[in-house]
C-alpha cells in the first residue's frame, strides 16, 4: 500500500498551524512533525491532540526526532531571518524544503505560473501571500501583451498577521516586487501591504494595476479569467471581485513616467479577494489560506507518483 510522503512543519504559529490542517487532508502528504520554540504554543498543542510528533527545540530538535529520517518534505513557516538559520542546518540532509517566508534563498515558485521550471531545486520560496495572489494575474496579462509596470496592493486583516508576518514587512515588499518581475514577467514591479484593523475583520483583498502594451481587451480579460480559475483549483476562495478594467493611457499622462517612451499603453486593473477555508483562523484569513494551499500544491507536485515515504533512506 502506497504511503503518503511525510512532512515536517517548522513554525507553530498561524501559518504553520493552518498548513498542518491542510496536510492532513492531502492524499499525497501527511503531517508527521511540527516544530516550534514555545512549548505552550497553540499550534503545538493542536498537533499533539492530532498525534503529530512535536518538539519545542527548534530545528535542532527536529533533526534529533526519531521521525526525522522518514521526513521527505520540510515546510518552514517561521520568518525570513529564522529560515536562513534553519536552512543552513538542514541543507546537508538533502530534503525538499519549502520556504513560506520572504527569505528567498531558493527560486520563487507560484504554482499556476512556474512550478514545472523550478521543481528540481531543493529549496523553493513561496514568495508572499500577496505574491501568490497577484503574480498569476501579472503573468496572465504578460501572456497577451508586454507588461511594462505592475503594482500590487495586498490588504489583509490585522488579526491574521502573526509575529512572523509583522517582522517581515520590509522583506514582503522587496521579495514580492522582485517576484512580480522574475515570475510575473513585468519589466518593473512594486508591492504594498496593508494591515487593516477593521472590525469585523475584512477578508484578504488584492489589487493589481498594470501598464501594458495596448492589445485586444477581450483577450486580456479572458487571460485573467482563465488564470483565476486555475488558481481557484487549489485555493477555492480565490476570485475576482468585479470585472477587469482596461483603459487607454493617453500621451502626456503622468503614469507614462513609470515606463518611458513605449508607444501605445493601457492600464489594466484587477480586483481580487481571497476567502480562507477556515482551517485555523476564520474565513477572513485568506492570506494564510493562499500561502498554505499553494505550498501544499507545490509539495504534492514535487513528490513522485507512487512515492513511499522515506523509502530511499
Amino acid at each position: 500500500m502506497t504511503q503518503r510522503a511525510r512532512a515536517a512543519i517548522i513554525g507553530s504559529g498561524n501559518i504553520g498551524t493552518d498548513l498542518m490542517h491542510k496536510l492532513r487532508r492531502s492524499a499525497v502528504l501527511d503531517a508527521a512533525a511540527m516544530v516550534g520554540i514555545d512549548p505552550d504554543s497553540d499550534g503545538l498543542a493542536r498537533a499533539r491532540a492530532l498525534d503529530v510528533a512535536v518538539t519545542a527545540a527548534g530545528v535542532d530538535g527536529l533533526v534529533e526526532m526519531s521521525v526525522f529520517d522518514a521526513i521527505d518534505v520540510i515546510f518552514d513557516a517561521t520568518s525570513a531571518g529564522a529560515h536562513r538559520t534553519n536552512y543552513a542546518r538542514l541543507q546537508s540532509f538533502g530534503r525538499l524544503v519549502i520556504d513560506l517566508t520572504p527569505a528567498a534563498i531558493g527560486p520563487y515558485v507560484v504554482p499556476a505560473v512556474n512550478l514545472a521550471s523550478v521543481s528540481a531545486h531543493r529549496n523553493l520560496n513561496m514568495v508572499t501571500c500577496g505574491g501568490q495572489a497577484t503574480i498569476p494575474i501579472v503573468a496572465a496579462l504578460g501572456s497577451i501583451a508586454a507588461v511594462h509596470y505592475a503594482e500590487i496592493v495586498a490588504s489583509i486583516a490585522s488579526r491574521s498577521a502573526g509575529p512572523g508576518t509583522r517582522a517581515n514587512i520590509d522583506e514582503f515588499t522587496k521579495t514580492t516586487a522582485r517576484a512580480i518581475e522574475m515570475v510575473g514577467g513585468a519589466a518593473r514591479g512594486k508591492a504594498v501591504i496593508v494591515l487593516n484593523p477593521a472590525e469585523p475583520p475584512m477578508i484578504m483583498r488584492d489589487t493589481v494595476a498594470a501598464l501594458v502594451a495596448t492589445t485586444d481587451e477581450s483577450a486580456l480579460a479572458g487571460a485573467v479569467a482563465a488564470m483565476v480559475a486555475d488558481v481557484a483549483t487549489y485555493v477555492p476562495g480565490y476570485r475576482l471581485r468585479q470585472d477587469v478594467r482596461i483603459a487607454a493611457v493617453p500621451e502626456g499622462d503622468p503614469r507614462r513616467r513609470l515606463v518611458g517612451d513605449v508607444g501605445a499603453l493601457a492600464q489594466v486593473t484587477v480586483f481580487l479577494e481571497v476567502e480562507g477555508a477556515g482551517d485555523y483562523l476564520p474565513a477572513y484569513a485568506g492570506n494564510l489560506d493562499i500561502m498554505t494551499a499553494a505550498a501544499v500544491r507545490v509539495a504534492e507536485q514535487a513528490v513522485p507518483a507512487g512515492h513511499l515515504a522515506g523509502a530511499a533512506r
